[in-house]
């Protein structure tokens, strides 16, 4: 993972002054890069339309485009958790005219598990800021007999490599997750892998495996519907529509209160000047009202302000932390 820490050398400039990279700050565009943008961004997602991270993308674009004076052109190419869209944005010309949607797929699980991915999350790309952070929540069929999660840890441990979990995919977000919980407890689970976001909800519905632990935007109305049972949140604090769902931290294993992260990168090498302005557009579009009301609506916590370096080091920290859980697990893509 040492590679994948070296990225605050070449961009220790872009730290200075970006604290204050709010609406005061936006004059600077004027003067720091006054020909930059001049045409449309194109701004890749790697994911199909109408998942979440689309549905980020596309709610940010109206407001930079307003912000930066220019269309900012959605262009969806999904496949491969996300790495056949974000590898040519990797190779795409330095000018931040296209811009990438990452999120823990394509820059976390992916290049953990795939070692000929073909991009380095951090050396080849700048990763300017982050759009929003989910929390991620564990969740059971209501046939599970625990209705809390100190009982839902025992009944792992009373029936070791009987109790199966629900994922995406091999090698996905949603397997490093569940295999972090488990080895933080101290249990072992089954993994059943489905093919997408889809199969695998409509399996853990159907009783098909009784746990999985991911984004909580896939679950939220199930749970709310009763058709599946919250045990613990990764989140700062309690998500306001499950207040009686506790927090990783809560139960005493902060190390589990990792969200998942949406954000936006350009090619390694893009000027400094066009790096800020586009960091000063995002956090001018994430702190207005409307935005923060869209965002909280759909149980997404706001970004808070964060430099491109920091961006990087959450990043590099992830890296390192979540490499350990695969490497542990053993966790191979299909």
């Amino acid at each position: 993972m040492n590679r994948m820490s070296s990225f605050a050398s070449r961009r220790q400039i872009l730290a200075t002054g970006l604290g204050l990279a709010g609406a005061a700050a936006l004059p600077a565009f004027a003067t720091g890069a006054a020909k930059y943008p001049s045409r449309p961004i194109t701004l890749v997602v790697p994911f199909p339309p109408g998942g979440s991270v689309d549905m980020m993308a596309r709610q940010y674009t109206e407001a930079l485009g307003r912000i930066l004076g220019v269309p900012m052109v959605v262009d969806n190419k999904p496949g491969a958790g996300g790495s056949i869209g974000t590898q040519p944005v990797a190779r795409a010309p330095a000018d931040g005219y296209t811009l990438v949607v990452s999120s823990q797929s394509s820059h976390l699980a992916n290049p953990l598990v795939q070692p000929k991915l073909g991009y380095d999350p951090i050396k080849d790309f700048e990763n300017i800021a982050i759009l929003g952070r989910q929390p991620n929540v564990l969740v059971v069929h209501p046939s599970v007999p625990a209705k809390t999660f100190a009982e839902f840890v025992a009944y792992l441990k009373a029936n070791p490599g009987q109790v199966n979990f629900a994922t995406a995919g091999a090698g996905s977000m949603g397997q490093i997750n569940a295999e972090a919980f488990l080895q933080a407890v101290g249990a072992k689970g089954v993994h059943i892998p489905y093919r997408g976001g889809s199969p695998y909800v409509t399996a853990i519905l159907g009783g098909e495996v009784q746990f999985a632990l991911d984004n909580l935007l896939v679950f939220l109305q199930h749970i709310q519907a009763g058709k599946l049972r919250a045990l613990a949140v990764a989140s700062d604090t309690r998500v306001a529509q499950l207040p009686d769902v506790p927090t990783f931290a809560e139960l005493g294993l902060p190390a589990l209160n990792q969200t998942s992260w949406t954000g936006i990168a350009a090619p390694a090498g893009t000027p400094a000047e066009v790096v800020k302005t586009l960091h000063r557009a995002i956090r001018k579009a994430a702190t207005e009202p409307a935005m923060i009301e869209n965002l909280k609506a759909r149980g997404v916590i706001p970004p808070e302000e964060m430099s491109p370096a920091g961006f990087e080091k959450m990043m590099s920290d992830r890296l390192a932390t979540y490499g350990a859980v695969v490497r542990k697990a053993n966790i191979k893509p299909e």
